[in-house]
């Protein structure tokens, strides 16, 4: 199974949220339907950011480093390499 760290952005609110998942097409989805409690009413979300890490441990730790950095290191990440939606071309 892949584990994975996301960055969805919200250009109606001018926010970014930060989650784990194993299919982040499917989270994406989830958000946009108002499946999560944080993030019902606050869309459309956009899917900015992924990164696969090799396990569901690796990936719960990198998520709680996400949701401790600031705005432009956030900024910063979703430009590079590591990035698969970038890689992509999503």
């Amino acid at each position: 199974m892949k584990h994975y760290v996301y960055i969805l952005y919200s250009a109606s609110h001018d926010v970014y949220y930060k989650g784990y998942t194993v299919d982040y097409n499917q989270r994406l989805k989830d958000h946009n339907l108002g499946k999560s409690k944080y993030t019902a009413g606050k869309g459309p979300w956009e899917l900015v950011y992924v990164e696969l890490l090799p396990t569901k441990r690796e990936a719960l730790i990198r998520e709680r480093q996400l949701k401790k950095q600031n705005r432009a290191y956030l900024e910063w990440l979703i430009q590079q390499e590591k990035n698969i939606i970038r890689e992509s071309g999503k």
